[in-house]
């Protein structure tokens, strides 16, 4: 029996479909994706930890006081998209 080998996720499958633009939905609530950043060192100095290879600046647009903030947590199976973003840069400064 051959062993398992375990393949890193490239950023673009970390990432999923979260371009700016972009709206989706998980348990935690619905977020429009405001910018994406791929420059590890602005990334791990926005989410404060080493070795972030991206970040995303969303905010939920349930609260009606939905401030910006960042996330750095993967794409999964339970989250969903419910509109495609308008930009296909690799960033986009926050509106």
């Amino acid at each position: 029996m051959m062993p398992a080998v375990f393949r890193m996720p490239t950023v673009a499958e970390e990432i999923g479909p979260r371009s700016p633009g972009a709206i989706y939905q998980n348990s935690d609530g619905r977020f429009e994706v405001l910018a994406l950043i791929t420059d590890r060192r602005e990334a791990a100095q926005l989410l404060r930890r080493n070795g972030a290879r991206w970040a995303v600046i969303v905010r939920d647009t349930l609260r009606p006081d939905g401030q910006p903030f960042v996330v750095g947590t993967i794409w999964t199976s339970f989250d969903y998209l419910l509109r495609e973003g308008k930009s296909t840069s690799a960033y986009a400064p926050a509106a």
